[in-house]
């Protein structure tokens, strides 16, 4: 199926002003990368697992189509917006670096396994990834997400 940009709207403006607010914060606070890295992912874990959580059950419901654990235990499926959350918190307050970039790079890089996995398969449905409030399309864009995310831990691991 051919997507038109129009299609990723929603992504795109919560991104941009993700971005927005790490780079004001930056200003303002005076520029360092991993303080941005920080600020970048907490604010994206707390702004992607609060619209999961309007829709617990409809987040839940649709991600179980295609994350590898979510398939075989649902109750993850019910977790994992929390767990985003309290990532996002845990990187906004400081709290044990070493432990929060650890959970972030094998919460996101399975995450992007069960994503990989489905696009290789050429199934097509919405991501959850801004939980069920918008219809986002699952695309190698949800894949990059994932893996930008543990990317960036990863690299605060080896900092």
């Amino acid at each position: 199926m051919q997507y038109k940009l129009r299609d990723f709207v929603p992504l795109i403006v919560i991104f941009s002003l993700i971005l927005l607010f790490t780079i004001l914060r930056q200003f303002y606070m005076g520029f360092h990368m991993i303080s941005a890295m920080r600020d970048f992912m907490g604010s994206f874990f707390i702004v992607f697992g609060a619209f999961k959580v309007f829709n617990l059950r409809g987040f839940a419901t649709a991600y179980q189509t295609y994350d590898l654990l979510a398939k075989r235990v649902a109750l993850y499926a019910y977790l994992y917006p929390f767990l985003e959350l309290a990532l996002g918190v845990s990187y906004f307050v400081g709290w044990n670096p070493f432990v929060t970039n650890l959970a972030t790079v094998v919460l996101m890089s399975f995450s992007a396994l069960g994503v990989f996995n489905e696009l290789r398969k050429g199934n097509e449905f919405m991501c959850a990834c801004l939980g069920v409030v918008f219809k986002i399309p699952m695309t190698y864009v949800t894949l990059l997400e994932d893996l930008l995310m543990a990317v960036m831990a990863l690299i605060m691991l080896l900092i």
